[in-house]
C-alpha cells in the first residue's frame, strides 16, 4: 500500500487550517498529514498539536520561527522521507488548494516524479484573482517556459506530489529557493535529474482567510534564479558541454 504525507506548512493559518485538515480528511482519509508550523503566534501550532493527540495521522513538526517556504517543505520531506513515505504532497493551509482535487493528483502519482496541480493546462482554472495576479502568474510561467527549454505550464503551482524516489536523488540542501522560486527550482531539479512530470487540471481559489504571503522580493527572487539557469543551460548548450556529458553516460 502507498504511504502518502500531506505537508502543510503554516504560519498564522489558525481559522483556515480546521477547514482544510477537514476537507483533506474527507477527500483523502487514507493519507498522513504533517502540518509544519514556523511558531504561529495566532496558535495554529497549538491548534494542531490538540489534533495530534488524538489522531494518529495527523503529526506536528514545530519549527522556531518564520524562515519561508521553502525551508518548511525541505523540513517536511526531510521528516517523511525518514519515515519511510512513498509520496510526499505540498498543499497550502489557506484553501486555495481544494482537498477535492487532491484524489485526482494521487492518481497520477504512479505515472510520474512531479505530479503538478496546474492552473494553466486546460481544464484548469483560478477563482476571485484579480487580472493582474492572473497576468503576473501567466506571464512567469511563459518566462520560465522559455528560459529553461521546458513543457510544464505551471512550474510555479504549489499544489503538489512528489515520489519518495526522486526526491531522495534530488540534492534538497542545494535548493534554498523560497515561494514561488522554490516551486520553480524543485521542478528544474526534477527535470534535470531526469524526473518525469505530470500536470492535472485544478481550480485555485483565492485564500478566504489570513493574507497573502507574495511579496516582492519573492517575484524577484524567482526572476534572477529562473534568469540565471537560463543563462547557464545556453551556455552549456553553446560550449558543447551537454553533449560531451551525453557521450560519457553513453560510453
Amino acid at each position: 500500500m502507498v504511504r502518502t504525507l500531506v505537508i502543510i506548512p503554516t504560519y498564522n493559518e489558525r481559522e483556515s487550517l480546521p477547514v482544510q485538515v477537514e476537507g483533506v480528511r474527507g477527500h483523502a482519509p487514507d493519507v498522513d498529514i504533517l502540518v509544519v508550523d514556523d511558531a504561529s503566534p495566532d496558535g495554529t501550532g497549538e491548534w494542531a498539536d490538540s489534533v495530534a493527540a488524538v489522531d494518529p495521522r495527523l503529526h506536528v513538526l514545530h519549527r522556531p520561527g518564520k524562515q519561508g517556504l521553502g525551508v518548511a517543505y525541505r523540513a517536511g520531506f526531510a521528516w517523511g522521507l525518514e519515515r519511510g513515505y512513498d509520496v510526499l504532497v505540498e498543499m497550502d493551509a489557506d484553501g486555495s488548494h481544494q482537498a477535492s482535487d487532491l484524489p485526482r493528483l494521487l492518481a497520477r502519482t504512479p505515472d510520474a516524479d512531479l505530479v503538478i496541480g496546474s492552473r494553466w493546462v486546460p481544464g484548469g482554472s483560478v477563482k476571485n484573482w484579480p487580472k493582474r495576479r492572473e497576468m503576473l502568474s501567466t506571464g512567469a510561467n511563459t518566462y520560465v517556459r522559455l528560459a529553461l527549454g521546458i513543457h510544464v505550464r505551471d512550474a510555479t503551482a504549489g499544489f503538489r506530489a512528489y515520489s519518495a524516489d526522486i526526491l531522495r536523488r534530488l540534492h534538497l540542501d542545494t535548493v534554498e529557493s523560497q515561494g514561488y522560486c522554490f516551486q520553480i527550482d524543485m521542478c528544474w531539479h526534477v527535470l534535470q535529474a531526469g524526473g518525469t512530470v505530470v500536470e492535472v487540471p485544478i481550480e485555485f481559489v483565492e485564500r478566504a482567510q489570513g493574507q497573502s504571503k507574495m511579496s516582492g522580493a519573492i517575484i524577484r527572487e524567482a526572476l534572477l534564479k529562473t534568469t540565471a539557469w537560463g543563462f547557464t543551460r545556453r551556455w552549456r548548450q553553446v560550449s558543447g558541454a551537454e553533449r560531451r556529458e551525453r557521450r560519457a553516460s553513453a560510453d
